[in-house]
């Protein structure tokens, strides 16, 4: 899955806006939550292969840890709550796809 696919991916979502707070290497995706705005995605622009950060539930961000190698701890995240997922084909489309709609669920 390229960086432009993610791009499309995410911002399909229901109120969900970029904007590049840390700079313009990295792009956050965030939910409008009432006058909130909640970030649930980020990618790292221009990184090969794509690095795509996401909320998750601690249990299952301690599985996926355990059993992907592409999955780590949230760079510069919370480590507890957020992974970063580097897109090597380890996660199929599918996968990446459900973590996805996971982060949005959470926080939407």
């Amino acid at each position: 899955m390229t960086q432009k696919e993610l791009h499309e991916i995410l911002i399909a979502y229901p109120r969900v806006k970029l904007e590049h707070p840390f700079g313009p290497e990295a792009a956050v995706y965030k939910v409008e939550v009432g006058e909130d705005k909640k970030m649930f995605a980020l990618i790292a622009e221009d990184s090969d292969p794509v690095r795509l950060t996401l909320k998750c539930d601690p249990n299952l961000a301690e599985t996926l840890r355990e059993n992907y190698e592409s999955v780590m701890p949230g760079y510069h995240m919370n480590k507890r709550h957020w992974n970063t997922i580097v897109l090597t084909g380890q996660l199929d489309n599918q996968q990446i796809l459900d973590l996805i709609d996971h982060s949005y669920q959470l926080v939407a």
